[in-house]
């Protein structure tokens, strides 16, 4: 009796994290960086990059497994993905293998009368937890082209901008992906407080999820100071530009922006009593969305 997680233990592992080693020393990380970033001992990364650990050969030609590789080393080196994402794009990687990929055709061959009894559908490959990690990255990614956007510190609103982006089937503020404590201009220069977190927004997030709910299909949004000739440069470089009533029910509000301009891609609100003017540009993702801003900066 061999069940497949054993061939995970002996035989995925051991090849993965040494073509995940190798490929990370070769991006020029220490041994001693690729042993945090593994969670492992310096003296493992040197018997995985010498070549003194046995490796699959089946799965060290594996495309599945090179293709994650490859993945997870360049975000790993850029910060795209922390190790917890990295973790869980390894482990979704292993569920697909093990459900009818080649750990399933290993497992078939260690224990033959198993050929017969089809796909390993042990676990789901396409659960919450990976598809949280993605929108992470995503929005890490974001907050990247906002560090390097000149002139960002500018637009940010007295009550402070926030970068967010929403699961796929994003219901409340805990399916929403956002900066806690959100972004702040503090001697104009950009201060992002924390790592991307579900559930740290309440403004913005709010202010999407209303979107979304109204039929919108963009899933991330920022939002920044009102100015009547940024909004002219986001609707002279293509935005579909839509007013909401500041001091009516939000949700409400977007609905009836939304009803009448359904394509809409760029809420606004010029204020009203105690409340701060502001535009929301909203976007497929985070990255395209702080990318929206970056090109129009340039012209302010």
């Amino acid at each position: 009796m061999k069940f497949i997680e054993e061939l995970v233990v002996e035989e995925f592992l051991p090849t993965f994290r040494s073509m995940l080693a190798e490929d990370l020393r070769q991006r020029g990380r220490t041994q001693n960086e690729v042993a945090d970033l593994l969670g492992i001992s310096q003296s493992a990364v040197s018997k995985y990059v010498h070549g003194e650990v046995d490796r699959n050969e089946t799965l060290l030609n594996e495309p599945q497994v090179e293709e994650l590789v490859e993945r997870l080393a360049a975000g790993l080196t850029t910060g795209d993905l922390t190790p917890v994402d990295a973790l869980v794009e390894a482990e979704v990687c292993i569920r697909q293998l093990e459900r009818g990929g080649r750990l399933a055709e290993l497992h078939a061959e260690a224990v033959p009368g198993l050929a017969d009894e089809g796909h390993f559908d042990i676990h789901d490959p396409d659960s919450r937890l990976r598809e949280a990690g993605q929108v992470r990255a995503s929005v890490r990614h974001g907050l990247r082209v906002i560090r390097n956007t000149e002139g960002f510190a500018r637009l940010i609103p007295a009550v402070g901008s926030n970068l967010v982006e929403s699961l796929s089937s994003a219901q409340t503020i805990e399916d929403v992906a956002a900066v806690p404590g959100r972004i702040l201009d503090v001697h104009g220069e950009i201060t992002i407080p924390g790592e991307p977190e579900f559930g740290v927004s309440q403004h913005v997030a709010s202010v999407l999820l209303a979107t979304l709910q109204h039929g919108s299909g963009l899933r991330a949004a920022v939002n920044v100071t009102y100015d009547e000739s940024l909004l002219d440069e986001l609707a002279d470089a293509g935005a579909v530009t839509a007013e909401f009533d500041a001091e009516a029910d939000r949700d409400e509000a977007i609905g009836a922006a939304l009803e009448t301009t359904p394509e809409a891609d760029v809420l606004y609100q010029t204020g009203g009593y105690g409340i701060e003017p502001i535009i929301y540009v909203l976007g497929t993702d985070a990255p395209a969305v702080a990318t929206r801003l970056r090109e129009v900066t340039g012209h302010q």
